[in-house]
């Protein structure tokens, strides 16, 4: 890729990419796409097919490529479109060589570089050029994870170039940190530059936020004097800051909705607040910017906020500021010396919580004298609790009756939340894979328990299994551990490349009792058993009860990122807890 930036409205993109296919695994990254908007002309494109010999077999022009929009029905508004062309191989390998050339006269987001194409691709050259006709147009330049890979940096006369050779492919590996650490990648954050009808200068976030707040965010906090009126009586008697804002968050799930807007500025800038209210819904800026305007309107502060959402855990870069960084906006409401994170798309998650989404990460906050660099709450070990407990009582011919009790806190309540706004088919569907352990499972019941304000979910169900236990003449053998038991014992590597983490933790306490049939006694229990780990902690115990057995079980997994020579230690901690939780009872029929 070649950028020029040939003036403050002007910039050119040059793009070129060969890749050879070598079988149908590799048909995704043949990648002959491009997209563009009413911003961004595509002066060029076209494409050529090789053979395995290398003789072009096949040359595409700019007419033959479709022309489709690029959104899907979760948008209601936008001028995102692609120029795409399909090939179906006949034989393989086979060599596509695709290019392209953009003309846009906002020059604020200038394409960042990845050094490498995704997991099983492997690089033979990969450049990145950038120029700049006015010395004043410079970007700055983070260079991430570039110290470990043979890329080579050349100054030009008004601009630099980068260049990567010979990168051999990278199998993907469970437990690995997310792709942004571990990959050579440029960000390329312009300083003075232009964006749909707005000129700026920015050097750091602090500038980024008052040109948000000076440009796209002004005047679009206002309110229609009636809904001020009507929002001042939905909270009147309530005194406290944060339960004002609870009630209005609450306001905004009942009566707006999510849908996307990305049309020209619009993938920056807020639909204004006054209509959100009259159209009642809106995408992730114009809900954050109404549910801002409505806390403004009682009184209550609260900061419109720039994050990238996603389950990997992506922060902002606190030295480079630029438009290219989030993707998404919420909101930050400041009580009593911290923040409460709130995502107003969201019409089912508690005040206050954020899931996995947007959890643990570093955010900008847009305050009234510029952008901060803030981190949102996190969820760590002992926060992502799951308690489970209850009993199953076994028959002579070793089915079982049981119930069971699951509460869950932090990241494992997000994972489990779901399941009160499921259909009957799709909660059996989970507890039946989820219980993957118990054969011939059928559920009896289930009943849900949703504590918005404390952010605890629980669960109650009633389970029956024809057959657990294995009948063997006069006894029954079955595992222990029956409702808590996942067998995740990580994928072995003959050579890990990738460092291994951790993102978050959790804690899992269990304990249930076994109610054996009367005329039985046990023959044999396992022997209780305590790991300690640098990656966390294990114990089971087993205890003979009046009617049968008592069964603790604690399994603690701490967030950390470790060296891939860990990786080895790590997987051997989780197959011996695997071990554990398949110990076996047996009992004996009493003559």
């Amino acid at each position: 890729m070649h950028v020029r930036l040939i003036s403050l409205k002007e910039m050119e993109i040059n793009y070129e990419r060969t890749v050879s296919v070598l079988n149908e695994n590799g048909n995704v990254n043949a990648n002959l796409f491009v997209g563009y908007n009413n911003s961004i002309q595509v002066k060029a494109v076209s494409a050529e097919i090789y053979n395995k010999s290398g003789e072009l077999i096949k040359k595409i022009k700019k007419k033959d490529f479709l022309d489709v929009s690029a959104v899907d029905g979760g948008t209601l508004y936008s001028d995102s479109r692609v120029l795409y062309t399909g090939y179906l191989p006949v034989e393989y390998p086979y060599t596509v060589k695709f290019s392209y050339q953009l003309k846009t006269n906002n020059t604020g987001t200038v394409p960042s570089w990845s050094f490498i194409d995704n997991f099983l691709v492997s690089t033979e050259v990969s450049k990145y050029s950038i120029e700049y006709l006015d010395p004043s147009l410079k970007p700055i330049i983070l260079e991430k994870n570039l110290e470990d890979f043979p890329i080579v940096k050349k100054s030009l006369e008004n601009g630099v170039s980068y260049q990567a050779k010979n990168i051999a492919a990278f199998k993907d590996e469970s437990l690995r940190p997310s792709e942004h650490k571990i990959f050579p990648q440029l960000v390329v954050s312009p300083v003075n530059f232009y964006y749909e009808g707005y000129s700026a200068n920015i050097k750091n976030w602090k500038d980024l936020g008052n040109w948000m707040n000076s440009n796209l965010l002004k005047d679009q906090d206002r309110l229609d004097p009636a809904t001020v009126s009507n929002i001042k009586k939905l909270v009147q008697g309530l005194d406290d800051d944060l339960q004002i804002a609870k009630k209005i968050y609450e306001y905004v799930q009942q009566n707006t909705r999510y849908i996307s807007v990305q049309i020209g500025i619009g993938g920056l800038k807020p639909i204004s607040a006054i209509e959100v209210d009259r159209l009642k819904y809106g995408d992730c800026k114009g809900l954050a910017n109404y549910t801002k305007a409505l806390l403004n309107a009682v009184g209550v502060q609260s900061y419109y906020v720039h994050v990238e959402a996603g389950s990997d855990k992506v922060d902002f870069e606190p030295e480079v500021a630029s438009l290219n960084q989030g993707n998404h906006v919420i909101l930050a409401v400041p009580y009593e010396g911290e923040y409460f994170w709130i995502d107003c798309t969201s019409q089912v998650h508690p005040f206050g919580f954020l899931g996995d989404f947007t959890d643990d990460r570093k955010v900008l906050i847009m305050k009234s004298d510029g952008g901060e660099i803030a981190h949102t709450a996190s969820y760590i070990n002992e926060e992502n609790l799951q308690r489970t407990t209850g009993y199953f009582e076994l028959d002579e011919e070793g089915g079982f009756d049981g119930n069971v009790q699951i509460e869950t806190k932090g990241i494992q309540y997000d994972q489990h939340f779901w399941l009160q706004r499921g259909t009957k088919t799709e909660i059996e569907k989970y507890y039946k894979n989820y219980w993957s352990n118990i054969d011939n499972l059928f559920i009896e019941q289930f009943e849900f328990n949703n504590d918005k304000e404390d952010v605890v979910f629980n669960e109650n169900v009633s389970i029956k299994s024809a057959k657990y236990a294995i009948k063997s003449d006069n006894r029954l053998v079955f595992v222990a551990n029956a409702f808590n038991n996942p067998q995740q014992v990580p994928r072995r590597y003959r050579n890990r490349k990738f460092p291994l983490e951790v993102s978050r933790g959790y804690l899992d306490e269990d304990e249930f009792r076994i109610i054996i049939p009367n005329n039985y006694g046990i023959e044999s229990l396992p022997d209780s058993a305590h790991l300690e780990t640098k990656f966390g902690s294990y114990s089971i115990s087993f205890e003979s009860k009046d009617d049968g057995i008592l069964v603790k079980r604690r399994i603690l997994i701490e967030k950390g990122t470790y060296p891939n020579s860990d990786y080895s230690s790590y997987r051997s901690f989780r197959r011996n807890i695997s071990k554990l939780d398949n110990s076996k009872i047996v009992i004996i029929k009493k003559s």
